[in-house]
């Protein structure tokens, strides 16, 4: 079975939409990817860290999706990482009101000796230096490294990100991050400026507008599906990532032409997500929905023209 190893937070979240509000909830980069990588055949691995405030029923919802987690640290004394954030009416803007650290501040990822050789390394939103101190601990290259960042590190981490982004596969970012980064509002030439810098594939997130993946002069658009209610969009960037990497990691075929099936599963993974708060949604999906909303996917996507 192909592994999958996957760094990111799992934290605390505490959301506010204009559908309602809730107070501390299971939350996380890490936590969304894992979630989303579950619903493949592969193993897969968390490596990430958490206070001893972190309750162990939000641990066993991971490991009873058979996602390891011996490299969840749990720091004694320590306090959990904690986000809250205020989304508008559109729900594609949003305040950050808190985020506290805590044990992530002083995180020293710890990569388990049995995924030091995996397949594909999800590196989630994290700071580069995290990042880069994963990808130093792997006993072999893997066959692909997938990266996430959001605006945040290219505002304070710039150089350190930059040097990470070389060493990586596939950039995956939302299209506001991408204009940053390149310096080009076009999104053609953003992904250019990018691939440059080192990723052979470029993902752009568009939200409820689809995504974008390029590579060389090769571009394939996927539609987000057309959703009756959306309450939360918190983690569905990360669902959609975990959603991607785990396709290409069950399948072992990391081509152009098989990450467009991975875009497809990850946005398919990632309607989901936005119907609920936080991982509420994905923690009870199953099997039977995935794949009748894949149908929804295809139909959508799918016709018959002349030329």
């Amino acid at each position: 079975m192909n592994k999958l190893l996957i760094v990111g937070t799992v934290a605390f979240d505490a959301i506010e939409t204009p559908f309602g509000k809730t107070n501390k909830i299971l939350g996380g980069a890490g936590t969304y990817i894992g979630l989303s990588a579950a619903n493949f055949d592969i193993e897969s691995a968390i490596v990430s860290v958490v206070g001893d405030d972190f309750p162990q029923e939000y641990l066993d919802l991971l490991t009873d999706r058979n996602v390891d987690i011996s490299a969840i640290e749990v720091v004694k004394g320590g306090k959990t990482f904690f986000w809250s954030g205020l989304y508008h009416n559109d729900l594609n803007s949003r305040d950050t009101l808190v985020t506290e650290l805590n044990v992530l501040a002083d995180f020293q990822p710890k990569v388990p000796q049995n995924f030091k050789t995996a397949d594909v390394v999800m590196l989630g939103n994290l700071h580069p230096l995290v990042q880069a101190s994963v990808l130093d601990q792997m006993n072999t290259k893997p066959k692909l490294v997938v990266l996430d960042t959001m605006n945040f590190w290219m505002d304070c981490a710039l150089t350190e990100l930059l040097d990470v982004i070389k060493r990586v596969d596939v950039i995956t970012i939302n299209d506001e991050e991408a204009r940053q980064l390149s310096g080009e509002y076009s999104l053609v030439k953003a992904a250019a400026k990018i691939h440059a810098m080192g990723p052979k594939f470029v993902v752009i997130k568009k939200g409820e507008h689809g995504a974008l993946l390029f590579h060389d002069s090769q571009i394939f658009f996927a539609p987000a599906l057309p959703l009756e209610e959306v309450f939360d969009p918190t983690g569905a960037g990360d669902t959609f990532a975990g959603g991607f990497a785990g396709f290409i990691t069950q399948s072992g075929n990391a081509s152009f032409e098989n990450m467009k099936n991975a875009i497809i599963y990850g946005s398919n993974l990632a309607s989901f997500c936005v119907e609920k708060f936080g991982t509420e949604r994905m923690v009870i999906l199953d099997k039977e929905e995935v794949v009748a909303r894949l149908r929804q996917f295809k139909s959508l996507t799918q016709f018959d023209i002349e030329l």
